[in-house]
């Protein structure tokens, strides 16, 4: 096997990376991959679809998805400049409720838009486009703290491939996300203190946002940002997407290099995407994917099909939407149980969709052990590159201890028996659940209690699906939508 390739021979390598990381020696710059994933693939290239951009963008440009932003820059309707500014004028005045960014970099912000408007929008499909980025993607010179105490000082000299290849489409970082300490978490401070909020209800801390990705979602939900990227092991981008009503998107194993992201399971981590709508989502994945000669797992992939194509609604002639191909749809029995009205009629809409068939689903007998049980021997996967720190001092973990702890415990009679439990769930889901169906549904919408007094105070989050309309926060003094106000947030006291 290919020393590039040899497990053992990386995660060897990876332990050095952090520990020269947190030691404060340089890693090398990465190289730029090339836009083709395998030998002789054609390059996909990026573009940005005509779209109608609706009154609401066009009043306030933070109210714009990432597409309307870049369709408006186009047409000369909006600066680079305008947009940072009134971004950075939400950050100022709402970020110590939302608590969305550990690190805000205004003035090179506000310095590459106005770089973007110099050049005509002339230097990538993201001109500029103002993101967020989760605190555990490496960026020059800024720091890069992952919420750890072990990474409080750490400020790397060069970007995560994902971010060089963001920043080089013309995309601006705005700051960095906050995220749950070490990637494990919602957003909370290394001792347990919650931070980030979900964007719908920004006075009440308990309402859950979602992590580890917390702070990237809320800066996308909250209008602090036009679209972001997090990370996800188990869950940290689908989750506070979920949360907060946005599109978060998981892609395939090494679609998006990791290299220059602080490491939790070298087996399961994913960067990827925190957008507005599937379009956003498209032309962000769109845009880091590729092969990089860092990350082995990259390279060898199937050429990347045309996402933006893909997030363009098939519209017929009458104005219903259709499937562009035949489509299971795989349904749990447990889906949206607990809300029967709800599952009734998301399924109805869905079925009524032309191309769609729903199809049920059963999960595994041995489901919940196969999840559960053995899952725990992904701690001893990301206790590895650590176990420097567990051994020094092991208050840097804050409260997370334990878990980092179980992971130095774990038997390897246990994580052998748990890597086989691994190959048969992934039989049982290829060969059983997903041999009926080609999709499956996982997760169900999380409601926003109308009554509360926190939801009517939040700003709503963008929603992408068909016949919403947001309205501008000017007009929330008279406009009301059955789940929440369209007001600015309450400063937290």
């Amino acid at each position: 096997m290919s020393r590039a390739l040899n497990r053992r021979t990386f995660l060897a390598g990876s332990a050095a990376a952090t520990g020269a990381v947190v030691g404060g020696a340089a890693l090398p710059t990465s190289a730029h991959a090339t836009s083709a994933s395998s030998p002789g693939a054609k390059p996909y290239v990026p573009y940005i679809p005509e779209v109608d951009v609706r009154d609401a963008a066009r009043r306030d440009p933070t109210e714009a998805t990432l597409t309307e932003a870049a369709v408006l820059m186009r047409r000369h309707r909006l600066t680079s400049a305008t947009l940072v500014e009134a971004y950075l004028d939400r950050i100022e005045t709402y970020d110590s409720t939302y608590q969305a960014y550990a690190e805000v970099t205004a003035a090179t912000a506000l310095a590459a838009a106005r770089g973007a408007d110099r050049n005509g929008g002339k230097r990538g499909v993201l001109s500029g486009i103002p993101l967020c980025v989760k605190d555990n993607y490496f960026t020059d010179g800024v720091p890069t703290r992952c919420n750890s105490y072990i990474f409080q000082d750490f400020v790397p000299d060069h970007d995560a491939t994902a971010v060089a290849r963001l920043t080089s489409a013309g995309g601006i970082v705005l700051g960095k996300g906050q995220m749950g300490p070490l990637a494990t978490t919602r957003a909370t401070t290394p001792n347990g203190t919650v931070t980030t909020v979900n964007a719908w209800t920004p006075d009440n801390p308990a309402t859950d946002p979602g992590g580890s990705s917390t702070g990237p979602a809320c800066a996308v939900a909250g209008r602090l940002a036009s679209s972001a990227i997090g990370t996800q092991t188990g869950g940290s981008i689908v989750q506070p997407a979920n949360r907060q009503n946005l599109t978060g998107l998981k892609p395939t194993m090494g679609r998006i290099s990791a290299h220059g992201v602080i490491p939790l399971s070298y087996t399961r981590d994913h960067p990827g995407p925190l957008a507005r709508d599937a379009m956003d989502a498209a032309l962000m994945l769109a845009v880091m994917a590729g092969p990089d000669p860092r990350d082995p797992r990259t390279l060898g992939l199937p050429g990347l099909p045309d996402l933006v194509r893909a997030a363009t609604p098939v519209v017929s002639r009458g104005g219903t939407v259709r499937m562009r191909r035949a489509v299971r749809i795989g349904v749990p029995a447990d889906f949206l149980s607990s809300a029967t009205e709800v599952r009734e009629a998301f399924l109805g809409r869905l079925d009524a969709i032309s191309g769609v068939t729903l199809v049920d689903v059963t999960y595994p007998d041995d489901w919940a052990l196969l999840t559960g049980t053995f899952n725990d021997a992904r701690l001893s996967e990301r206790t590895e590159p650590f176990r420097y720190w567990l051994r020094e001092d092991p208050t840097k973990f804050g409260v997370s201890l334990l878990s980092w702890l179980q992971g130095l415990m774990l038997s390897g009679d246990e994580w052998i028996t748990a890597q086989r439990a691994k190959n048969h769930l992934l039989r049982e889901v290829l060969d059983g659940v997903m041999a009926r169906c080609d999709v499956l549904l996982q997760t169900g919408p999380v409601p926003c209690p109308s009554t509360s007094s926190a939801c009517r105070r939040s700003p709503s989050p963008w929603a992408s699906r068909r016949g919403y309309r947001p309205v501008s926060s000017s007009a929330a003094s008279r406009t009301r939508r059955t789940d929440c106000w369209r007001s600015p947030p309450p400063t937290r006291r």
